[in-house]
């Protein structure tokens, strides 16, 4: 199972740091190469459970992402 599936339960209670980072792409890196291994044997319906874990990962990293760069971005002001 992947690392980024979490229950509703636990939702928003994750501790995100750079291992779990690390993690998440290390599985990715895998989830790409069994899937190429799959499609090069003609076997592209079993690929299908795999793409999906590999786009709820890219899509949870790309949410982190996001959510950092809020968080580093300066803060403007407006000053009157």
């Amino acid at each position: 199972m992947s690392v980024a599936f979490v229950p509703k339960r636990h939702r928003g209670k994750a501790q995100i740091n750079q291992e779990t980072i690390q993690r998440l792409l290390d599985e990715n890196d895998q989830l790409v190469r069994c899937i190429t291994e799959y499609m090069q044997k003609g076997r592209a319906m079993e690929c299908v459970q795999y793409q999906q874990i590999l786009h709820r990962n890219i899509v949870y990293l790309g949410t982190i992402a996001d959510a950092s760069q809020t968080w580093l971005q300066p803060q403007t002001y407006l000053s009157f």
